[in-house]
């Protein structure tokens, strides 16, 4: 199994009860405010990326917590079927590849 890097975003920040019922549910996460957004950085073993997430946002949720969105670094997403689907459905250039490479992915929950 690979492990994959991604982060959720929460929609509040959790105090130290809350904080410490979301590491009895998950081992593989690291639970952060920076600049006032809270947030779980995770390295997750699944076989897909999807998987993964999938699994941590059941995780969170069962912890009590809302998610806002996930955030996946673009070197993570080139590995992904999904990503290179995309480039293949829309015929995307290598200069378009480097500048969607140069930014940050971002998923939103709804």
């Amino acid at each position: 199994m690979k492990a994959h890097e991604f982060t959720l975003i929460l929609a509040a920040d959790p105090n130290e009860e809350e904080s410490d019922r979301l590491y009895s549910i998950v081992d593989d996460g690291t639970l952060a405010t920076i600049a006032g957004v809270p947030q779980i950085h995770f390295h997750r073993e699944a076989p897909l990326l999807e998987e993964a997430i999938d699994s941590a946002l059941v995780a969170v949720k069962k912890a009590g917590f809302d998610v806002v969105r996930v955030e996946i670094e673009p070197e993570v997403m080139q590995g992904t079927q999904g990503f290179q689907a995309e480039h293949q459905l829309h015929g995307t250039t290598t200069q378009q590849t480097d500048v969607l490479e140069s930014r940050l992915w971002v998923g939103y929950i709804w």
